[in-house]
């Protein structure tokens, strides 16, 4: 812990205040490890005293005067040099909402932005959806609004100049904001109305505001106004959007303002308490007083895994303090800068797992997170968390193990606490022999004077395990015993963490087994070499202070200020004048930050840059953080020569682009978004000795058999119990080797060494190597003779993990907006016939219907596909849904009988924003024949045997369209190839990991397993029919909708009870249209199988064999099952929420959601034949809705519900791109249905155009009301309205404004607005329309709202829980959510 900052006082003290212990780790000042003082304590002791961190220093203090201290006398700092602290402070007001009373300032139009947030939702499967609630209590609009001038997607690339704000006129409507970027003012704030409203919320009682304004990042005028006012009020706490990251993106700019007006005073609260605790005070401005008691230093760690001064910590970057200490902590102890071998950290704690990763000697930093239901952004270490921890449930569902993500909790905890609990993995851990009780702390029982019972554990898997052999012989299996039913789940709980671990490290680029595996946490010891051989990792690092790691990690931490500033210059190779341009702008931000870290006590030889530009190419949303290269990075890699480090920005984001996402595009512009600098005060000068040098140094000794053991005991590993020596980690020395099985443990952890693996001693680290055959090369030898209930568990989880692995791949290769942002796309894995085996959980309207593609073109191509080969499709009587839904599937070859044939395929569907047609966009509100929705392809090779046919391709998407009357080819071919090549790349991400697959288990298992998971399916959908039938005492199920042009759906069910097997009869549905609200068979599927997985409401395999019980009838040639020239383009997004919503209807599961995906298009361009190509653009959004009521739930607003899942694009995002002012974005009060239970309130999305644009709107709900069900009421219908500026008539009535929009008139690009001779219209467009609109010219998108549950008058009961439980919101996640959230809304 060496230190440069020299001090005569020496003490040095660093702490974690942890959910359930306190670690403090105290050094006299001589920085030598072996003189440390560890001490552990409660983080919650009220009967002995009030503040665990004050309690650990002065335990400390006494120790180190070897004088005793008395409680509550103040501590004397003069004897301590610094006190470094990680908090959960933050996490925990965030987890339980217990934060400060807020209010949020934001720009009119948008007071609803944080609760639709990116209108996804949680769980795509969850019929009452769950949003988080919002920090603040109130919202205050402002009445002002600036926007961007230009537009990205401008084909002319124009660039408007302008003064910077403080040299324009007082008057100027158009300056240069932060980012370079022109900014048009449209209203600027009235100072009485802003301090009128802001007294307003004072005198309400409120002391604390966040304020976030539209394009606040770039134009921060507006902000620093409503900051002044506010101040002067008298508001104690004041977060302004721009100072705490002014980046782009006003959503996650907005939450990230709330949550540090919310949290930031709950800390300065617990830091006052803290500090009243010393003589002397805290932080550096008390270490410069020049009278009176000297103060420490005090510094508290930040989720950036850098420390910051007392007196400038903040709520927003205190969330992760804990978890940051701990990656510091193996980060510097674990990586040695010579070798450059990379480290995976692996934190299993109680609740959940924490996985992080560490390599090329910096830390990984993202800068949008998810934490407890709450986005935010700000810089923070990279840290994956996983639901499954020591207290993690076991369960057996539909004859698969399931591990959680239920958690016991600290109360009542495991089966062996002694409170009653469940059965858990420590429980696991405990019968197995892997934990032992000797060790254990004996705080149990009603005394809290006993040790862990591990009758409680075996009596509960007794019964667990009788309960799993009735259902497993039923089937035919053969009985397994207590041992393997423990095992088994201890097996799935490290495939449930090593997922997480290999999408952090392999969907980037990087290969796990080049990594070692640092564990630290209470459970990391006891799953650590099961992990790492998943991993292919061969040797684990367990600090001699794993438990206490976080806090170690703060001891050594770095003091950090950060700085950041928006920018929009084209990089350009060669350029010297932007390279001088931005340097001066780094140059200015290392300045401010040398000057915070100088008062902080930093010398000039102490102060160290880390030089960051954020960087992406033009017309894609997946900016690069990327550093300034190094000496060496810039020599080996960037082809040196002399040319400076900075000017080398550009090759190093190429190089880097090419290693995350697999691709460059050389021939796009490199826009900087953003100028970063990170000020590093150095306090940490490096370990004595690395892990590295100590290796070679050592003299391992293997200890005999009976020397240093501790004891004996059973221990269960792969194969069976081995009689295991128990060592006591303080009892053995450096040098020590343990061969395997073995148990090292202290006080604090357990480590499990596995029968073929060893574990060696050094000075800082227990050292374990894996033999060639570890712990799991025995779980590779499988029989295909009967279905292992644990294998099969395994291989849902492995089949699952491929689909969702290629869905990274696909958003990351992608470069579309639809695929890269609104996550418009599909990935599945097939069997050799084509039936679905695992879809990952991306669009509910893919489920079913790719496998009806994927089983066609493998009959039309069988036996003539090569290796290499991939197929395109999109045609509607070919299994695709709608044609802008372009469908790759590649086969996967393997050798069968000494010939190669095709053993599965995999398949990639994407939304491409337009193929053609006579609209842009390709989702034609008229269409009428399918020609007319653009290119479709019935079945083509896209790769023929490795090779890509763009010739081919080009010729489909942009040549054969143009050849129809009044249709144009694609209007954005470029984007085109660009995803197909990034399906075919996610494609072969699959194929790869499923040869990986059969590698480790042989192509006959792995093809058992994939049939055998379908089987699995199929008995839960059996098992769920039988139910259902119970509950209706065997009546058939009916129910009947209708679309807006009176088609009408319907449905009846019959249920045979015995055989589990359904009747889904359509007969009655209305014929084909003329128009495009036809629906291929597939569309009906996927909604039947949606419907399935949402009234089993558990986590089953989604795949063919949910369909084997179930007979589907559909009148051929009516619009469910339309000819081949049908136009189908709403079929997809319409058609398919009517078919969902008469399926849960006749199941009586809930009233009808919003029924629709409101597809609203805009753009210009194309090329149609016999004219001359106009470059353009082409933009598609789908638009969020009420959610239906259920029997104990209310309805959501502003969700996207059913057979959708898409992001909006946000406001700051869709203006920067497009030439558009979004007015308001907000919830339509009072659309919803009323009831017992209340329906979700729809939308209002009101978009001005600010050059001439084509408009289209593709909708439903315009006319019949989404039902109420049990006596609830209807909800309102949709409506879509023109905001037209037409000549005025003389003797006309005015300008006609209508009460359709709150929305008051703005200024656009034009002067004025409406101009002296015209007037303006409110205009109904219906539900499917296109329009030509002008600059000036808007439409107002009102989307319906959910229906109603029940009678009104009754109270809901989700309203009384959501009052008792603040995480009913988000359903309990920690830190975790993150994880779940991302899967989810992917």
């Amino acid at each position: 812990m060496a230190s440069e900052i020299k001090s005569d006082r020496g003490i040095r003290i660093a702490i974690d205040r942890g959910g359930t212990f306190t670690d403090c780790v105290g050094n006299p000042g001589t920085g030598k490890m072996e003189d440390d003082v560890l001490i552990k304590l409660l983080s919650v002791d009220p009967q002995n005293y009030d503040d665990a961190p004050l309690e650990g220093i002065r335990r400390l203090l006494s120790r180190f005067s070897a004088t005793d201290i008395p409680r509550g006398e103040p501590l004397d700092t003069s004897k301590i040099e610094s006190i470094r602290m990680g908090t959960t402070v933050a996490t925990n007001a965030l987890l339980e909402r217990k934060g400060e009373e807020i209010a949020m300032v934001v720009t009119k139009g948008f007071k609803d932005c944080l609760e639709i947030g990116n209108q996804s939702r949680p769980n795509i499967f969850d019929l009452a959806i769950r949003k988080p609630d919002v920090l603040y209590k109130t919202v205050v609009e402002i009445d002002e609004r600036v926007t961007l001038e230009d537009y990205a997607e401008d084909p002319e690339r124009h660039a408007t100049k302008a003064q910077a704000f403080d040299d324009a006129d007082a008057n100027a409507e158009l300056v240069r904001g932060l980012s370079g970027e022109a900014v048009r003012i449209l209203r600027r704030p009235q100072e009485d109305q802003i301090r009128q409203r802001l007294q307003a919320v004072y005198d309400s009682g409120l002391r604390s505001i966040a304020v976030c304004l539209m394009h606040g990042y770039t134009f921060p005028h507006h902000e620093a106004l409503v900051g002044k006012i506010a101040k002067e009020i008298g508001f104690e706490h004041v977060s302004l959007s721009h100072e705490l990251m002014p980046m782009i993106k006003l959503v996650p700019r907005a939450t990230s303002a709330c949550a540090d007006a919310y949290l930031t005073p709950a800390i300065r609260k617990y830091i006052d308490g803290f500090q009243k605790g010393f003589e002397g005070g805290l932080g550096s401005e008390s270490v410069k007083k020049e009278s009176g008691s000297k103060g420490a230093r005090c510094e508290f760690m930040q989720s950036d895994g850098g420390l910051v001064d007392v007196d400038i910590f903040s709520g927003l970057r205190a969330i992760l303090s804990g978890p940051a200490g701990g990656v510091v902590g193996y980060a510097l102890t674990s990586y040695d800068p010579a070798t450059k071998t990379p480290v995976i950290g692996f934190d299993m704690g109680g609740t959940s797992t924490d996985v992080s990763r560490y390599g090329a000697g910096r830390y990984d930093h993202v800068f949008e997170t998810t934490t407890a239901g709450v986005t935010i952004q700000s810089p923070q270490l990279d840290i994956n968390t996983v639901a499954a921890g020591g207290g993690s449930r076991l369960f057996f569902r539909n004859g698969l193990f399931v591990v959680g993500p239920e958690s016991a909790g600290a109360h009542p905890g495991p089966a062996c606490y002694r409170k009653g609990g469940p059965l858990t993995i420590t429980d696991a851990n405990l019968y197995l022999g892997r934990l032992l009780p000797d060790f254990f702390p004996k705080i149990f029982g009603p005394k809290e004077n006993e040790g862990l019972d591990e009758t409680a554990s075996e009596e509960a898997f007794k019964e667990l395990t009788r309960t799993i052999n009735e259902e497993v012989t039923k089937g035919g299996g053969s009985e397994m015993s207590m041992d393997e039913v423990a095992y088994g789940f201890i097996k799935i709980a490290n495939e449930t963490m090593t997922r997480p671990i290999r999408s952090l490290t392999e969907a980037r680029g990087h290969d796990t087994s080049k990594h070692r595996l640092a564990t630290f946490g209470g459970a990391g010891g006891q799953h650590a070499v099961a992990i790492a051989e998943a991993l292919g990792i061969s040797q684990i690092l367990i600090h001699r202070y794993s438990s206490v790691l976080s806090a170690y990690g703060m001891a050594l931490a770095d003091v950090v200020d950060e700085r950041q500033e928006p920018e929009s210059r084209v990089w350009k190779e060669g350029d010297g004048e932007t390279v001088e341009y931005l340097k001066g702008k780094m140059e200015e931000l290392k300045r401010k930050s040398t000057a915070t870290l100088r008062e902080q006590g930093f010398g000039e030889g102490q102060v160290a840059f880390e030089e960051y530009l954020n960087m992406r190419y033009r017309g894609t949303e997946s900016a690069l953080m990327v550093v300034k290269p190094t000496a060496e990075e810039l020599e080996k890699e960037l082809g040196g020569g002399s040319q400076d480090a900075f000017a080398a920005m550009g090759k190093a984001f190429v190089k880097q682009h090419e290693g995350e996402f697999g691709f460059t595009l050389p021939d796009r512009d490199i826009i900087v978004d953003d100028v970063r600098a990170r000020g590093i005060g150095k306090t940490f000068q490096g370990l004595e000795k690395t892990v590295d040098q100590q290796l070679k140094e050592v003299k391992p000794k293997d200890l005999g058999q009976q020397e240093k053991v501790y004891g004996k005991r059973s221990v269960y590993f792969e194969g069976g119990r081995f009689d295991t020596s128990v060592y006591k980690l303080e009892d053995l020395s450096v040098g020590d080797r343990v061969r395997g099985p073995a148990i090292i443990a202290d006080g604090t952890q357990t480590i499990v060494v596995t029968p073929e693996a060893s574990a060696l001693l050094i000075d800082t680290h227990v050292v374990i190597n894996i033999g060639q055959e570890g712990e799991g090369s025995g779980e590779k030898r499988v029989t295909t003779k009967e279905v292992d209930p644990i294998m099969l568990s395994i291989f849902a989880h492995r089949f699952m993990a491929i689909a969702e692995q290629m869905g990274r791949a696909l958003q990351k290769t992608s470069v579309s907006t639809n695929v890269k942002e609104r996550l418009d796309y599909s990935c599945a894995l097939f069997d050799s016939h084509g039936g679905l085996v695992a879809n990952a959980p991306h669009l509910p309207v893919h489920l079913g219907s790719m496998s009806t593609c994927v089983q066609k073109q493998a009959a039309i191509w069988k036996g003539k596909l090569k290796k290499g080969d991939v197929l395109v499709s999109n045609h509607p009587m070919f299994g695709g849904t709608h044609l802008p839904d372009i469908t790759v599937i590649t086969p996967a070859f393997a050798k069968v009988a000494g010939e190669e044939q095709i053993v599965f395929y995999v398949a990639s569907r994407a939304h491409h924003a337009d193929i053609g047609g006579i609209l842009p966009g390709s989702m034609p509100p008229h269409s009428k024949e399918l020609f007319q929705e653009g290119a479709s392809i019935e079945t083509e090779k896209l790769v023929s045997e490795g090779s890509f046919n763009e010739k081919r391709i080009t010729e489909l998407l942009l040549d054969e369209p143009a050849r129809y009357p009044e249709c144009s080819g694609t209007r954005c071919l470029a984007d085109n190839l660009n995803d197909l090549k990034a399906q075919i790349a996610a494609n072969q991400k699959g194929i790869n990991l499923i040869s990986t697959l059969i590698e480790d288990y042989g192509e006959e298992v792995v093809q058992f397993y994939m049939k055998n998971i379908q089987d699995n399916a199929e008995l839960s959908v059996r098992n769920l029919l039988k139910d259902v039938s119970k509950r209706v005492q065997g009546r058939d199920l009916s129910a009947m909708d209708f679309m807006d042009d009176g088609s009408p759906i319907k449905l009846k069910v019959t249920i045979d009870a015995d055989k589990g097997e359904a009747v889904f009869d359509f007969t009655g549905t209305g014929p084909e249209v003329y128009g495009n609200i036809n629906a291929p068979e597939a569309v009906t599927y996927s909604a039947i199988i949606y419907c399935l997985r949402c009234l089993i409401s558990e986590d089953i395999p989604l795949n063919q064999g949910c369909l084997k019980p179930i007979r589907v009838v559909i009148p051929p040639k009516s619009f469910l099952s339309p000819s081949g020239t049908a136009a189908v383009v709403g079929g997809n997004v319409l058609t398919s929420q009517r078919v969902t919503d008469v399926v849960l209807k006749a199941f009586n599961a809930c009233a009808a959601s919003q029924g629709d995906c409101n597809n609203l298009t805009f753009g210009f361009g194309g090329n149609r034949e016999g004219e001359a190509a106009v470059k353009g653009f082409g933009y598609y959004e789908t638009i969020a809705g009420g959610s239906g009521a259920g029997p104990d739930w209310d309805g959501t607003s502003g969700v996207h519900t059913h057979m959708t899942n898409t992001r909006i694009t946000d406001a700051e995002v869709f203006e920067r791109r497009y030439p558009v002012v979004l007015r308001e974005f907000s919830l339509r009060e009072g659309s919803h249905g009323e009831g017992q239970h209340r329906g979700g309130d729809g939308v209002v999305r009101d978009i001005e155009f600010r050059i001439p644009v084509q408009v289209s709107i593709l909708s439903e709900r315009r006319v019949y009301r989404p039902y109420g069900l049990e006596g609830g009421g209807d909800a309102l219908c949709g409506m879509n309205v023109w905001v037209r500026n037409v000549p005025r008539l003389a003797g006309g009535d005015g300008d006609g404004k209508g009460a359709e929009s709150r929305s008051k008139e703005l200024g656009n690009g034009r002067k004025g607005g409406v101009e002296a001779d015209e007037e303006r219209r409110y205009i109904n467009l219906g539900g499917k329309n296109t329009a030509s609109m002008q600059a000036g010219e808007r439409i107002i998108v009102m989307t319906p709202g959910g229906g109603g549950w029940g009678p009104q008058g009754k109270e809901s009961e989700s309203r009384q829980h959501e009052k008792s439980d603040p995480k009913a919101g988000w359903r309990g996640g920690s830190i975790a959510s993150r994880q779940a959230e991302a899967e989810a809304s992917a």
